[in-house]
């Protein structure tokens, strides 16, 4: 007799699932990093390309303004712009930023995955300074349009 264990109660994940989870994931954990390194980061991307890979992109500053000020949405939109350009070298792409959160009374790293197949997963994590470097509130779910593979 071959008795198979019961698999309706654990739906199992599409790949396009797995592999938005795992790109969105590794930009959140990149942008932790680089605030934990750095107290701050710049937009950038992360790419997961046809033959698996999760590459990084990022775009360099611009010159800052008069008060010394770098203009993140426009490297936000310099980033979108390249990872259109590349969409046909990737499977899932993601983009994280640097965001204010009015409702919580502080600041989020906000990171957005889109995959070639049009599905989009988006998350939240609320930071505060604190004196050892950041206290990160739980990661929340966000919406977002799809941006890459659109025309």
């Amino acid at each position: 007799m071959n008795e198979q264990p019961n698999a309706e109660s654990v739906p199992e994940e599409s790949d396009q699932d797995r592999e938005l989870r795992e790109t969105l994931g590794t930009a959140l954990g990149t942008a932790q990093e680089h605030l934990q390194q750095n107290g701050g980061f710049f937009p950038f991307g992360i790419t997961l390309s046809n033959d698996g890979e999760l590459r990084i992109v990022m775009i360099a500053p611009g010159e800052p303004d008069e008060n010394g000020d770098v203009d993140a949405g426009q490297m936000l939109a310099d980033v979108h712009d390249l990872l259109r350009q590349g969409r046909d070298d990737f499977r899932a792409v993601a983009v994280v930023s640097d965001v204010s959160l009015p409702d919580h009374g502080s600041d989020g790293i906000h990171g957005a995955a889109e995959h070639r197949s049009g599905e989009v997963l988006a998350a939240i994590i609320p930071y505060t300074p604190t004196t050892d470097g950041f206290a990160y509130g739980a990661m929340e779910p966000d919406t977002h349009e799809p941006s890459i593979w659109v025309d």
